[in-house]
């Protein structure tokens, strides 16, 4: 039999392709990465600070920032430190514990845009009852329901993909360690351990937007029955933001995750990545800023009053 020597660490090879662009990148993502920090502590102190926002829209949009906001860290502080410095290798423990986390949050926050679906659909079908049906308590159940569901899928797929078999000097062709280009660095046959992974991401991923998918068949069919224009423009005008960042979200994630296996392409895989873990959570901050008039006001009084202290 071969001698196998156990992997310690992985060299992760993302951008190497692109050596005259490693700098550039790493301003690029840092800035970006900057920005999405300040638009998600912004966001989530507004809503903190202003008591008209403390209903269940906002609160879920506080909780999907803060996920947004570890999502991020999972991943791009280590990337970052792999392009300034070129040493691109992780550790196997810290492997691990990045994908965790990653799946962890990405799948709260599938959760998270679910539960802001229903949120809608209940604010618009049912707008007498909506206060007795979105309590403080149902909000608190749904964002519990979100994190436990998220981390346990994401704990059981970590589990499978690094009980594989990992030989001598390993690369993973990605810049972080997802779930694809770490099983193809494994030494044995893993189809079984494949399907498995693809029968959760398909329940998590593909489920929540069959969910989002069925609130939002139930709102366009209230919103047809409003008889003036304007009064649907209005309904309408409260899902935009959701609808903007479900369309990126979901987008991404069925295009990497929902994808069968002989499409598989790292090196498109990589260019994707850096939409959904670059890109899109700086999104989310932005379109509920500037789309969402109850967030701009609030917003507006915050720097009005930091204004005048100032003058003063």
């Amino acid at each position: 039999m071969m001698n196998e020597t156990k992997v310690m660490e992985f060299i992760l090879i993302g951008f190497s392709d692109f050596p005259d662009l490693q700098i550039p990148l790493f301003f690029f993502f840092f800035l970006t990465y900057l920005l999405t920090l300040t638009g998600n502590v912004l966001l989530m102190t507004i809503i903190s600070l202003h008591r008209h926002l403390h209903m269940p829209m906002y609160v879920f949009l506080s909780i999907l920032s803060f996920s947004e906001t570890c999502y991020t860290f999972a991943i791009i502080p280590k990337m970052l430190v792999n392009l300034i410095t070129e040493q691109n290798s992780i550790s196997f423990t810290g492997c691990a514990v990045q994908m965790f986390f990653f799946l962890g949050f990405g799948g709260t926050n599938c959760m998270l845009l679910t539960a802001m679906g229903y949120d809608r659909c209940m604010a618009i079908c049912k707008p007498l009852h909506y206060k007795f049906l979105m309590t403080n308590r149902v909000c608190s159940q749904l964002v519990t329901f979100a994190m436990v569901t998220g981390f346990t899928v994401s704990l059981i797929v970590t589990y499978f993909i690094f009980t594989l078999t990992f030989c001598g000097e390993k690369v993973i062709n990605h810049f972080f360690c997802d779930m694809a280009p770490v099983i193809q660095a494994a030494c044995t046959q893993n189809n079984g351990i494949e399907t498995v992974i693809f029968i959760f991401c398909f329940v998590v991923v593909l489920g929540s937007f069959l969910l989002i998918l069925l609130s939002y068949v139930f709102i366009i069919k209230t919103i047809h029955k409003i008889p003036s224009a304007a009064g649907k423009r209005k309904a309408f005008s409260t899902c935009a933001s959701h609808l903007t960042v479900i369309v990126v979200h979901f987008g991404c994630a069925s295009t990497i995750y929902l994808r069968p296996k002989s499409t598989h392409s790292l090196k498109e895989d990589i260019l994707i990545s850096v939409t959904y873990t670059v890109v899109t959570p700086l999104l989310n901050p932005v379109v509920y800023s500037l789309r969402n008039k109850d967030v701009h006001m609030a917003l507006r009084k915050g720097l009005g009053r930091k204004l005048c202290t100032w003058i003063r």
